[in-house]
């Protein structure tokens, strides 16, 4: 039901990564392509790696998600870039034993965390992922460069 996704997979995660970003109101947004995706998970040393649920052999699901670095901690840990499972199959136990997985990931290998952003109307993923036990990071905010800004900071 869960496992380590393969290069067969691809066109499937950009398909939920395309739905995901359509439920996000950002479909617009998505530049990823094939090519990309199997460069970045399936190179000779990936940075990127990802998990697929299958119901009845059809990956409807997906977990995408990278290492971090923690130096307060001393240790790595796991960065859920997206987390996704087609709404009709929703209350399944997908989300959730994607999830799982990523935590038995990462207690294993000796991490010390797992964690995620969250859009703040998403309620009912918010409502979700405090049902596992997971916490928002309320005196944290977020800051992003990108296009322009990001050029215009590299050149000083």
């Amino acid at each position: 039901m869960i496992r380590f996704a393969t290069p067969d997979d691809v066109p499937d995660i950009l398909r939920l990564i395309r739905d995901l970003a359509e439920y996000e109101r950002a479909l617009h947004e998505v530049k990823a392509t094939e090519e990309q995706l199997r460069e970045s998970l399936f190179a000779d040393d990936p940075k990127v790696f990802a998990h697929v649920v299958e119901h009845e052999g059809r990956v409807v699901g997906f977990a995408l998600w990278f290492l971090t670095f923690s130096t307060w901690n001393g240790t790595h840990g796991i960065y859920l870039e997206d987390l996704y499972v087609e709404p009709r199959f929703r209350g399944h136990g997908y989300g959730k034993a994607l999830l799982t997985e990523l935590a038995r990931i990462a207690d294993e290998r000796g991490y010390g965390r797992v964690e995620w952003a969250v859009l703040n109307w998403n309620t009912p993923a918010i409502a979700f992922y405090e049902s596992l036990g997971a916490s928002p990071q309320d005196e944290w905010t977020v800051y992003r460069l990108t296009g322009e800004t990001l050029a215009k900071a590299a050149r000083g």
